[in-house]
């Protein structure tokens, strides 16, 4: 594996490479959370936009996630991308995305996914899925002839990176790692053995 100094060089350069030749979600990854006293928690989310400043996921902030990370900001991101052999993991901390952000990513969502928003109470008890779609029902009546808003609960949160881990695949298990720690305004570079 070529090295770069910049893991966001590295990470673009991957990331289309898993664009091209992954079958599924190329954008699915793991998101790591823990509750006040430390258990772990995990589950894949979409990402759905990312630049130098962070990698963006969008959730409702009363599921389990969004109060794990009301308790606790700092998260694990996992990109595993099976049929390149490769997996990339993010370290940092999670931060919520402005207002503007969340409206103008929420309008872009499908519209039945709009309303899945504002229906679902998501992570609590659901005590039948009848219950589920007269809601969504009942809001598709409310909005069907005017816009809907972004939930209040419901928003972004980007991952500012500390550390990433570019993990590919090798012959015989002798994988090669590489692992860039955030140092004030630039990147360390070192290698771990598999």
């Amino acid at each position: 594996m070529a090295e770069s100094d910049d893991p966001f060089s590295l990470f673009a350069t991957w990331f289309a490479e898993a664009e091209r030749g992954e079958p599924n979600d190329p954008n699915g990854m793991v998101l790591a959370t823990a509750t006040p006293d430390g258990r772990p928690s995990a589950r894949m989310v979409l990402l759905k936009g990312w630049d130098r400043d962070g990698f963006v996921f969008y959730t409702n902030l009363e599921s389990r996630k969004g109060l794990e990370l009301r308790a606790n900001r700092a998260v694990a991101l996992l990109f595993h991308w099976k049929s390149l052999r490769r997996q990339v993991r993010i370290e940092g901390e999670a931060a919520l995305v402005s207002d503007a952000e969340a409206d103008a990513y929420f309008v872009t969502r499908p519209r039945l996914s709009r309303l899945g928003a504002w229906a679902s109470d998501q992570s609590r008890k659901l005590e039948s899925r009848a219950a589920l779609v007269a809601r969504a029902a009942a809001l598709e009546v409310r909005y069907a002839v005017t816009d809907i808003p972004r939930p209040p609960h419901w928003s972004g949160y980007r991952v500012r990176p500390e550390m990433f881990e570019f993990w590919q695949d090798m012959p015989f298990r002798l994988h090669d790692r590489t692992i860039y720690k955030r140092v004030e305004d630039s990147w360390q570079l070192e290698k771990l053995y598999p």
